[in-house]
C-alpha cells in the first residue's frame, strides 16, 4: 500500500482499493457463468459505500436487504428492485411498504407471524409479495457462535418441522405468491463440508416437499463464504471456485430451477483498510501499547467478536520517517494496539510483533470492508469517519 498522498491526511478513515474489488467481482462473475440460472445478491450490510456500490452495480449483482434503510440506499444507488432480496427477522410495517411499492423480487421470510403481516400490508397496498420461507436447517458452521445463524435454536428461520404447515399457510394467505426456501447457516465460513452438509440438507428438504406434491422455483443457500482475515496480502480473493463448486457438485436443482445466493463478507472485506495514527507508545512495566486514534467506534469487530485482523505500520515499512536511521523497519518489537474508547474491550490486537512503532506512525487495520463502516458508531460523542477510494484520495480530500 502506498501511503505518499495519505500521511497527511486526517485519520480514522476507511481506505478503499476498488480495483482489488473490481478483480473480487470478476472471479465471482467466472464462476456464475458455469451454473446456469444462479443469482447472486450483494449482502449490502456489509458495505454500502457508494464507490462499493457503484462496482458491485457495474458487475451486474443483485442486492440482498435486512432494512427498509439498506433497501433505499440501494434504489438510491440506481440498483434494479427485480433484483432486490428483503431479509430479517424483524421487518418494520413501513420497510415492508417500500419493499412491496418498490416490486423487489422477494422477501425472505423468518416466521409465520412475519408472513401473516406481510400478506396484510400486500392486501393494504393492493400488491402481491413474492416470498421464500427461511427455514433453519439445524446445520452447525465451524464458526464464531454470535455469528451462527442455522441451528435448531437461533432466531433465525421457521423450524424445519413447521415448513409443510407455513407452506400452506402461504397458499391460504392473500397476496402472497410463494417460490421457494431461503437457507442460511452462519458467516465467516472456511470449511466447504459445511456449505457441503447444507447442501444435502437442502436436498432432503426439497425430497420431502416433492414427495407431497410441492414444487419449488427458487432454491437460496444465503451466504456465509469467509475470507483470509491472518494473510490478505496472499489471499486477497477469497476461493470462489470451491465455494461454487460445492453447489454445483452436491445441489440437485431441478432443470429450470433457480439458484439464488447472498454473499456480502467475501466480496468487500478484503478491498478496505482502516487507517489510523499512533496518538501514543505507553511503555508499560510488562507491555508496550499503541494507542491509535480510531477505536471500536470504527471498528467493532475485535472488540464484538474477538476478530483478529492483520495490523501494518505503513509508515514504518514504507521507510517514509526522516528518523528512520535511529530505528531502522527491520527493528520490531510486541505491543498491544489498542483504540481510544473508554472501554476495556476497545483492543484491536494483543501481543503482536510490528516495526519499532512511533507517535504519528500511520496504521493500516486490514480486511475491514466488510462490517466496519457499516457498523461505525458515535460512542463517545465521535464523529463517524469517511471512506476514500486510493484513485481519488489526496491530501485535500481528506
Amino acid at each position: 500500500m502506498n501511503i505518499n498522498n495519505i500521511h497527511g491526511a486526517t485519520t480514522p478513515f476507511y481506505l478503499y482499493d476498488t480495483a482489488l474489488l473490481r478483480t473480487t467481482l470478476d472471479a465471482i462473475n467466472t464462476e456464475v457463468k458455469r451454473i446456469p440460472n444462479l443469482h447472486v445478491h450483494y449482502a449490502v450490510k456489509a458495505n454500502a459505500h457508494p464507490c462499493v456500490l457503484a462496482e458491485i452495480l457495474k458487475a451486474g449483482l443483485g442486492i440482498d436487504c435486512v432494512s427498509g434503510g439498506e433497501i433505499q440506499t440501494v434504489l438510491d444507488a440506481g440498483f434494479d428492485p427485480a433484483k432486490i432480496v428483503f431479509a430479517g427477522v424483524g421487518k418494520a410495517d413501513w420497510e415492508i411498504r417500500l419493499a412491496l411499492e418498490a416490486g423487489i423480487f422477494c422477501f425472505n421470510v423468518e416466521s409465520k407471524e412475519e408472513l401473516e403481516v406481510i400478506s396484510q400490508i400486500a392486501v393494504e397496498c393492493g400488491k402481491v409479495a413474492p416470498v421464500c420461507l427461511r427455514i433453519n436447517p439445524d446445520v452447525g458452521a465451524h464458526t464464531h457462535s454470535h455469528i451462527t445463524t442455522g441451528r435448531a435454536e437461533d432466531k433465525f428461520g421457521i423450524a424445519m418441522e413447521d415448513m409443510e404447515y407455513v407452506i400452506g399457510l402461504c397458499a391460504l394467505l392473500p397476496n402472497i405468491e410463494f417460490l421457494g426456501l431461503h437457507l442460511h447457516i452462519g458467516s465467516q465460513i472456511l470449511e466447504m463440508e459445511d456449505f457441503i452438509a447444507l447442501a444435502h440438507r437442502t436436498n432432503e428438504l426439497q425430497d420431502r416437499l416433492e414427495q407431497q406434491g410441492i414444487k419449488l422455483r427458487i432454491i437460496n443457500i444465503g451466504g456465509g463464504l469467509g475470507v483470509d482475515y491472518d494473510d490478505p496480502n496472499n489471499n486477497p480473493v477469497p476461493n470462489f471456485h470451491d465455494y461454487f463448486a460445492v453447489w454445483a457438485e452436491h445441489l440437485k436443482l431441478r432443470p429450470g430451477q433457480e439458484l439464488h445466493c447472498e454473499p456480502g463478507r467475501a466480496i468487500v472485506a478484503q478491498c478496505g483498510s482502516l487507517i489510523t495514527r499512533v496518538l501514543y507508545v505507553k511503555e508499560g512495566h510488562e507491555q508496550k501499547f499503541v494507542i491509535v486514534d480510531a477505536g471500536m467506534t470504527e471498528l467493532i469487530r475485535p472488540a464484538l467478536y474477538g476478530a483478529r485482523h492483520k495490523i501494518e505500520n505503513i509508515t514504518a515499512t514504507q521507510n517514509l520517517r526522516l528518523t528512520d536511521w535511529l530505528f531502522p523497519a527491520t527493528d520490531t518489537a510486541v505491543y498491544d494496539v489498542v483504540g481510544p474508547i473508554c472501554e476495556s474491550t476497545d483492543v484491536f490486537a494483543e501481543d503482536i510483533v510490528l516495526p519499532v512503532t512511533r507517535r504519528g506512525d500511520l496504521i493500516a487495520i486490514r480486511s475491514a470492508g466488510a462490517y466496519g463502516e457499516t457498523m461505525a458508531s458515535c460512542y463517545n460523542c465521535r464523529p463517524l469517519p469517511k471512506g476514500f477510494t486510493i484513485d481519488d484520495l489526496s491530501d485535500t480530500d481528506a
